[in-house]
This record gives C-alpha cells, sequence and structure tokens, in this order.
C-alpha cells in the first residue's frame, strides 16, 4: 500500500475526529464526541416551560429566564412508545445543528422503591435498547437513571448484582450502538456516601465503556461543592473519566432538603465547562416539581409550576 502524503494523512486524520472525536486516554475512550457534531445545546420547544410561556406571553422573565434556557428530556414508563419519543427529540434537535440531552428514570421499582419504571429485568432491557434505537448515529448526551447507583442501599443486598447488571447493559448499549452519544452513569451528590464506594459502583457498571458520570443531578449543591466531589469520585476511579454537573437549581447551595425547598436559586446557564466537566446542565427543568413536597405539596414529580420558577428566578 503507497504510503500518504503528510497533507492528505492530515486530511483524513481531521475528517476522522471530526466524526468520531478525539481519542481520550484513561477510561473513557468508546464513544465520539457529539460537541463537534453541533452548536450547542437543544432548547426543546415543547418543554412544559415553554408551553407555559406559550398561554403567559406576558411572563417575560420566566421565558427569558428558564423556558429559552436547554434543559433534558426525562425519559421513563410515562414515555409511551419511547422510540418514538427519543426518535422525534433527538431529530427535532439534529435538524437544528443542536445537542438534545436525556435522562433515563426507568430502572424497576426506581430510586429507593419509589415505584414505577420498568415491569421487570428483562423489560427495562428491551426498553433501554429502544432508547438508543431513537438516538442512533444522531449526537445526544445521556444521563442514565439518576440515584441508581448512590441509593443502591435501599434495595437488599441479594438484588444488587441484578441491578447494576441492567446499568451495565444499558451502558454497553448505548456504547455500542450510539457513535455520537456521551453517556454519563449518574453518581449521586455530594451527600451519596464515600467517594470510592461510588467508584466501585461505576466500574462494577463499566464506566469505562462510556463518557463518564453525572453529579447533583435533580440537587440543590453548588458547583463548587459538585466538582469536588466529581473531582474526589474521579481520582477514585484513577482519572481519565469524564463528568456533567446539573446547576439547574444549585445558585444558592443547598438547605439538605431536596424537595422543592424554598428560597434556592437558578445556576449557570448550561453550557461548556472546564476540563474534567465536560458539562454544566440543567438535567431538572427549574419549575418542574421534585414531588408533592415543600412549596408545592400537591404537586407530582416532573410537572411544571410557575410558583416554583418564579422562586427560583428571584431565588426567595
Amino acid at each position: 500500500m503507497p504510503t500518504l502524503r503528510p497533507l492528505a494523512a492530515g486530511l483524513l486524520l481531521t475528517a476522522a475526529l471530526l466524526v468520531f472525536g478525539r481519542p481520550e486516554s484513561g477510561l473513557a475512550e468508546a464513544t465520539g464526541d457529539p460537541l463537534r457534531l453541533t452548536n450547542g445545546l437543544y432548547v426543546d420547544p415543547s418543554s412544559d416551560a415553554a408551553a407555559y410561556v406559550r398561554r403567559h406571553p406576558e411572563d417575560t422573565a420566566l421565558a427569558s429566564k428558564i423556558a429559552a434556557q436547554p434543559s433534558a428530556r426525562w425519559v421513563g414508563a410515562w414515555s409511551g412508545d419511547v422510540q418514538a419519543d427519543v426518535t422525534a427529540y433527538t431529530s427535532a434537535a439534529a435538524k437544528e445543528g443542536k445537542l438534545p440531552v436525556l435522562v433515563t428514570d426507568n430502572l424497576p421499582g426506581r430510586q429507593c422503591g419509589i415505584g414505577g419504571g420498568a415491569a421487570s429485568d428483562a423489560a427495562y432491557r428491551a426498553w433501554i435498547s429502544a432508547v438508543s434505537a431513537g438516538i442512533g448515529t444522531r449526537p445526544a448526551v445521556v444521563v442514565l437513571e439518576p440515584d441508581a447507583l448512590a441509593r443502591l442501599d435501599c434495595y437488599p443486598a441479594s438484588e444488587w448484582d441484578g441491578r447494576i447488571a441492567m446499568l451495565k447493559y444499558a451502558v454497553g448499549v448505548l456504547a455500542g450502538k450510539n457513535p455520537n452519544t456521551w453517556t454519563y452513569l449518574d453518581a449521586g451528590n455530594v451527600t451519596s456516601g464515600d467517594a470510592k464506594e461510588i467508584a466501585r459502583r461505576l466500574r462494577l457498571a463499566d464506566v469505562g465503556k462510556v463518557r463518564g458520570f453525572a453529579v447533583n443531578t435533580a440537587n440543590y449543591f453548588t458547583t463548587d461543592q459538585s466538582v469536588a466531589r466529581g473531582n474526589e469520585i474521579l481520582t477514585a476511579l484513577g482519572g481519565g473519566a469524564h463528568y456533567v454537573i446539573d446547576t439547574a437549581r444549585n445558585g444558592n447551595g443547598s438547605d439538605g432538603s431536596s424537595c422543592n425547598p424554598p428560597a434556592r436559586k437558578l445556576g449557570t446557564q448550561p453550557a461548556v465547562a472546564t476540563a474534567p466537566v465536560d458539562l454544566n446542565l440543567w438535567l431538572r427543568t427549574p419549575g418542574e416539581s421534585d414531588g408533592p413536597c415543600g412549596l408545592t405539596p400537591t404537586l407530582p414529580t416532573r410537572a411544571f409550576s410557575p410558583l416554583l420558577a418564579h422562586h427560583l428566578i428571584t431565588g426567595t
């Protein structure tokens, strides 16, 4: 085979990097780089916040500070035909050249047995395969199963291997089928126990096959606290991975409650961050309820409330 001339070789390398991303050393080497294939994060025009603004165009503060910002789409048992839902979402983002963010929340029993989720291990495997099929080769970010590893202790030890096996399966599917997706296993928050134990669980779930892990999902701890926690987990992993932080509602930090507490505030807008943090993301859209508690004692999880939204805008 003839030797490539330097210019031709350079062009081929550049093209490969644009498609597949620059190889990283260490743990996360299996996926491409969706940031190179897109121009900013996707703002979902069908979000509940956007729908509220269409009904109330006079609410300019909510429109600009929340509805106009990119936030994640959560998918679970409520999503119906999840493959069709994810296909529509990622296709709409791709048409705009933007990067969509998805959070999966469908392990059987979900977190600490709160109910819902897939009916069985087999049902979950089929479901996460449908999520993967919905993404295909389009660029995406996926955060897998908030608190599934951090709150594993809620389940009998006899169930741990099975639950980790489902996460490991999800990692394998997304790593193998979605070359332009960055996948992050959820790693809890600053109160989620020993960082070395979280790192051990991440390794058991094959974090090395994907981009890395997520911290502070749907919580309120400051970015500085979350960076310190993420770096602690990263050190325990031996480096090589990357992580993302949920900054949606952490502007005033946490008061110890994770369920619609008062006097919290919007955090840093979603954007590319400084390594080893890949992205600051709004994983829980500001204004969406954590459940029937706190400021909205009757509002179900993920339901949008302008009351909650304005408390976060004003920080009161």
